[in-house]
């Protein structure tokens, strides 16, 4: 990431603005909004963190996500899936599992999944573990596909999303 992360995405949104029309696929609308919200979700230096890690800023795409899974209700339930995330009994356990190999003592149930803080560190914990890259397009699609999502099958999905961004 460079240091001129603003002025890289204001000349993304004004090349944008100017292949919008006739012009523009649907593809490479998608392309350029992806590149500026990989810029605008920026990368942090955190305190205290070994060897100089730095830890990704999700809120934009966690934020997204809620809306067009729950519209930011805690309460929502389909099927399986619960909560502002819609988060279902396999994501849990699988958390779990990650969380037993870090050795970690912590553990959720399936009454988090109500819970908007613990839905959110359960897509943490699920990103730093599957996507240590922070790809937001790995992160949307696997989400809604699993980790070995269809790009055709998350498509409509991964649109929603971005759109939310927007």
């Amino acid at each position: 990431m460079s240091v001129n992360n603003s002025v890289t995405v204001e000349c993304l949104v004004v090349r944008r603005s100017c292949l919008t029309g006739l012009f523009m696929t649907k593809i490479a609308r998608n392309v350029l909004i992806t590149l500026a919200i990989m810029m605008a979700c920026s990368i942090n230096a955190s305190a205290g963190t070994k060897n100089n890690e730095r830890s990704f800023d999700w809120t934009p795409v966690i934020s997204a996500i809620i809306q067009v899974e729950s519209q930011g209700n805690p309460k929502a339930v389909s099927g399986k899936s619960c909560g502002i995330m819609q988060i279902t009994p396999i994501c849990v356990k699988e958390c779990n599992r990650i969380l037993q190999m870090r050795q970690s003592k912590k553990r959720y149930t399936m009454n988090d999944r109500f819970n908007a803080k613990k839905s959110k560190e359960m897509f943490l914990l699920i990103q730093s573990f599957y996507n240590k890259a922070n790809n937001v397009e790995y992160a949307i699609r696997a989400w809604n596909g699993g980790h070995n999502y269809s790009k055709r099958a998350t498509q409509n999905y991964y649109e929603k999303v971005l759109r939310q961004m927007n």
